[in-house]
């Protein structure tokens, strides 16, 4: 195999983007970018396309946009473009056995953890909502699998103690884009040995529920403190005040004492708004009531009295 590779690229989001517009400045050539078909967004629900989209377009790279992978039309187009290999990240589409083995060097996926924790549509947000240290990049050759193939490189990140997903997301996109390079220049050196995983150790990160972003007051302060942390940008942890829906955007666990109800906010002035939890109590520093844009507590504070409320219920 040359020292150059022709490639694919299949993304979608913003994370994806890091790592197409690398590849475009590296040795290697990307021949086409896949992508998801356009979305409806917005209150006109118009066609948008992805960042990855808009990315390609910029680069002049030729995209391909098919609702599905699984016929064989799809196989054989992707053949058209005659690649080396097929890289993906964040794709959002199913790679059936067909693609995967269209490529003379397959399709290496770059994954947001530390393989094989966190196998899964949501290694990102696990990882912050299970209190992990770190989480790192992993480029796996894809398998069949949910995650199971092996593992050419990982590179760990430490997870900062108040980093929310948003902001650890972008750092793991940087870190990607600098290791898809080094591990396709190992491959088009001959030099990749891909290492199995061990499948004892598998975690799941499977999908965020919106439902989940729902605060549980009796839960532990820094379980609370993590889950907010997890869901911002999405779906963002909520809860209900005097009968409207609170959002939650940035929290931290504060040591308490004494036997208050959980969600009962026990502190609200100069200091900020705090609120009591199974254990310990949760310190809110940035909130959106509906229709408003996050403003910081001390902003609501100055139009809002909650002392005495007690946050949750309907």
């Amino acid at each position: 195999m040359s020292r150059t590779l022709r490639l694919a690229f299949a993304g979608t989001p913003e994370f994806a983007v890091p790592a197409l517009t690398a590849l475009a400045r590296s040795a290697h050539r990307v021949a086409v970018v896949y992508t998801q078909p356009d979305r409806p967004a917005g209150r006109g629900r118009r066609l948008t396309p992805g960042a990855v989209k808009e990315a390609a377009q910029r680069l002049g790279i030729p995209i391909e946009q098919p609702a599905s992978l699984k016929d064989e039309s799809a196989r054989a187009r992707l053949a058209e473009h005659a690649v080396d290999a097929m890289v993906v990240a964040a794709y959002g589409l199913i790679l059936p056995q067909s693609i995967l083995d269209t490529p003379p060097a397959g399709c290496i996926n770059i994954h947001a953890s530390l393989l094989p924790r966190w196998r899964g549509a949501a290694p990102i947000q696990r990882a912050i909502l299970a209190g992990d240290a770190e989480t790192g990049i992993s480029i796996m050759q894809m398998e069949a699998g949910l995650d199971t193939g092996p593992v050419h490189l990982r590179r760990a990140l430490g997870i900062a103690p108040q980093e929310n997903a948003a902001e650890l997301q972008a750092r793991l996109a940087a870190s990607g884009a600098e290791c898809i390079v080094e591990a396709l220049d190992a491959i088009a050196a001959g030099r990749a040995r891909p290492e199995p995983q061990d499948a004892a150790a598998a975690t799941y990160a499977r999908k965020i529920e919106k439902s989940e972003a729902t605060v549980d007051w009796s839960q532990p302060a820094t379980h609370i403190a993590q889950a907010v942390r997890a869901f911002n940008p999405w779906p963002i942890a909520q809860t209900r005040w005097n009968g409207e829906q609170l959002r939650i955007w940035r929290a931290r666990r504060v040591p308490r004492s004494g036997g208050a109800q959980p969600g009962a906010v026990i502190e609200a002035g100069s200091t900020g708004m705090v609120v009591a939890c199974g254990e310990d109590a949760l310190a809110i520093e940035i909130l959106q009531l509906p229709g408003k844009r996050p403003a910081a507590v001390q902003e609501f504070l100055k139009a809002h009295d909650p002392r005495g409320a007690v946050l949750g219920g309907p």
